[in-house]
């Protein structure tokens, strides 16, 4: 069911200090933040030849990002996303087999302009999942 990864998502508690790690101390292609005010983050992607990684920073006080970074001030990863070729089938395979779709179920428009899904970390040996339909 899933594919390759997509990306490693790191929530930082400074936006513009982990993208200079990545450009300047890594040497890797970093591209602009944009704001997902859908999901209450701002994301910088680093590109990598075989993945990204997606930078995640609070957008506003009711961000799920705030309340990790509270948790882990000097932030860390926040979760990993595959991909997937049909995210309903995906979403309605995993409900059968009992694990648990964060939100509404219904997937939310992503980052990439995709559907995305969150699965419940409980499920995932303590790692939040997001799938994304490539």
């Amino acid at each position: 069911m899933i594919g390759r990864l997509n990306h490693v998502a790191i929530a930082v508690p400074d936006l513009d200090a982990a993208a200079a790690s990545y450009r300047d101390t890594l040497g890797a292609k970093v591209g602009a933040p944009q704001d997902e005010p859908d999901h209450g983050v701002t994301v910088i992607f680093i590109e990598l030849p075989n993945t990204k990684i997606e930078l995640l920073y609070p957008l506003g006080d009711d961000s799920p990002i705030r309340g990790f970074l509270d948790k882990n001030p000097a932030g860390g990863i926040h979760h990993i996303c595959y991909e997937v070729d049909d995210i309903l089938a995906a979403r309605d395979k995993l409900l059968d087999t009992g694990a648990r779709v964060l939100g509404s179920g219904e997937p939310k428009i992503g980052a990439h302009g995709k559907p995305v899904l969150f699965l419940h970390p409980k499920d995932f040996q303590g790692t939040l999942v997001e799938l994304e339909q490539v």
